[in-house]
């Protein structure tokens, strides 16, 4: 069906395009809420591995914007401190 519906010939509507520009980040945005949805942050180790594992692939995505060295090294980071740090 959608290869039917943006065949060469037409122009992908407006509003396909819009969604391929906002859906990414939202899906991102998901994808991060459901990560963290079951911290226990008031007790515990308070969340700490979660929230620095975080911040490690932010930091990750603003030197190289690569995302294999934000999976590898965000997971590797998360793993290593549940197991090791905390």
């Amino acid at each position: 069906m959608p290869f039917r519906l943006f065949q060469r010939g037409n122009q992908t509507p407006r509003y396909i395009q819009e969604l391929g520009e906002f859906l990414p980040g939202a899906i991102m945005v998901m994808l991060v809420v459901y990560c963290l949805r079951n911290v226990t942050w008031l007790s515990g180790n308070h969340g700490w591995p979660d929230l620095t594992a975080c911040t490690i692939t932010i930091l990750v995505h603003l030197k190289w914007r690569s995302l294999f060295a934000l999976m590898i090294i965000g997971t590797t980071a998360y793993i290593l401190m549940v197991n090791f740090v905390f």
